[in-house]
């Protein structure tokens, strides 16, 4: 979960005007009892077309506060390891399997997530992403259930035709220092699974 530190957070992006309508609905969901908790919703940003699709857990406080995914320090650290291999916000979209802030930070529960899963879904129908990396283990769940993120980090799955890489959440190195190392490693592979998506080949 991300943390609720206050860093300098990045500028709102404009809304990509395909998300419009769902976005609507995630803003008034009454789905789930984080409806009556939090701030505001906190649906994702990105372009629709991307390739590249990020999938977080779920918002902290900042993210709360400002209706966009990883705007605190886990946030910074996202933008430092999507640096590093050349990419950026603008090139990837980043979404969250809960969408709603669950009070204190705690873990999303499995009634949230499922609460949530329909939006999820439309969200990758929508980017249809060639590289989808999970961010965290309540994210990687959903592709590889009952696996442990310590064993198969950094390690890809390929099905229907993509191609999906568990990762730790950026959050976890902010709790433990020597996963940062990690974290970094396991997005350098990331470079080489973009080209075998074909992603840029024809750019």
């Amino acid at each position: 979960m991300p943390p609720t530190g206050s860093p300098a957070a990045p500028a709102s992006p404009a809304v990509d005007p395909a998300w419009a309508e769902l976005y609507e609905e995630i803003a008034d969901c009454p789905r789930c009892v984080l409806a009556k908790t939090r701030t505001q919703s906190v649906p994702g940003v990105g372009p629709s077309t991307a390739d590249i699709m990020l999938i977080g857990e779920a918002p902290g406080a900042r993210e709360d506060e400002r209706g966009i995914p990883f705007v605190g320090a886990s946030g910074q650290f996202l933008d430092e390891l999507l640096a590093s291999i050349g990419l950026s916000r603008d090139t990837v979209y980043i979404a969250n399997v809960v969408k709603c802030r669950p009070p204190g930070n705690r873990d999303p529960e499995p009634a949230e997530i499922e609460a949530c899963a329909p939006y999820l879904d439309r969200q990758i129908a929508q980017v249809n992403p060639k590289v989808i990396v999970t961010l965290g283990r309540f994210s990687m769940a959903r592709w590889f259930p009952g696996q442990s993120i310590s064993r198969i980090h950094g390690e890809p799955k390929r099905e229907g035709g993509r191609i999906i890489v568990p990762m730790f959440h950026p959050a976890a190195a902010l709790h433990r220092g020597d996963l940062r190392s990690v974290i970094h490693a396991d997005f350098a592979k990331l470079p080489a699974f973009i080209t075998e998506a074909g992603i840029g080949a024809s750019e």
